[in-house]
């Protein structure tokens, strides 16, 4: 797992638009996959930015997302179709049918969720997979103890995930207790996976993450067995890492290499 230690959450989402729209500029019909949450929302902002100053194209861009609250319409101020339309998709110029967000109203589950896994199957599979991590280590809404090798599926959000997400629906009683989530199976079979971190209350479970044992309890751990794997923290979120200073010299040696000075790297 490569290992990028940013100043700040602002440093973070513009690292982390950069790799984004590296690959948009490489291949314009990519596949990318969202995340909700406030530490994506400085990457989208970034990217947008990108679009309206740079002409970053998104035109033959597909998305999907990696969850959706059960119950909730995509016109919920709390969806996150609502939030993706809000803070991305409404401000580029990518295909409306060409972005997927779960349907918590969908009347079949779990012919749903089988859709959900075919369309991406369709697609060619993720290229770019962009990750928040919860503060109990989960990614997506893959709560403490699912299954390393799940797909797509209804999970039952814990008392935890309820408590970090009732700031934004007025209370505990309001948020939904179901979510349709991508299951750590299908995220690992993403290309590359990029996943972002900012503030302290991230540290233990970055930490847990990344030098800690693979585990169902913190699934974000799953992330060591994939191939390519870009980890973008700020100090904060990083401030636990034992071997952030050896992390730090990788990206020293990484910054030598593109520039061809393959002799002494200066600290």
């Amino acid at each position: 797992m490569r290992v990028i230690v940013e100043k700040d959450k602002e440093g973070v989402a513009r690292r982390a638009a950069q790799f984004a729209a590296i690959l948009v500029r490489k291949r314009p019909n990519c596949v990318l996959g969202l995340a909700t949450g406030g530490t994506p929302l400085g990457m989208y902002a970034e990217l947008i930015r990108l679009h309206r100053e740079e002409g970053l194209d998104f035109s033959r861009v597909v998305t999907f997302n990696l969850d959706e609250y059960v119950g909730l319409s995509a016109t919920h101020p709390q969806s996150y179709r609502h939030f993706m339309q809000q803070n991305l998709f409404d401000h580029i110029n990518i295909d409306p049918r060409d972005t997927h967000v779960p349907d918590g109203r969908a009347l079949d589950f779990e012919a749903y969720c089988a859709h959900y896994e075919r369309l991406i199957s369709d697609e060619g599979g993720i290229d770019l997979q962009v990750l928040g991590i919860g503060s109990d280590g989960h990614i997506a809404f893959n709560e403490p103890g699912s299954s390393l090798g799940s797909r797509t599926r209804l999970k039952t959000l814990t008392a935890e995930t309820i408590r970090d997400n009732a700031r934004f629906f007025g209370g505990e009683h309001e948020v939904p207790r179901l979510a349709i989530t991508m299951g750590v199976g299908t995220i690992l079979e993403s290309r590359q996976c990029l996943l972002l971190a900012a503030g302290a209350s991230k540290a233990k479970a970055i930490r847990e993450t990344i030098e800690g044992p693979i585990t169902a309890q913190i699934t974000a751990s799953a992330l060591q067995l994939h191939r390519d794997v870009i980890a973008i923290l700020d100090e904060e979120a990083a401030r636990l890492l034992e071997r952030r200073d050896y992390y730090l010299e990788v990206e020293r040696a990484q910054a030598a290499l593109q520039t061809g000075h393959f002799g002494r790297i200066d600290a």
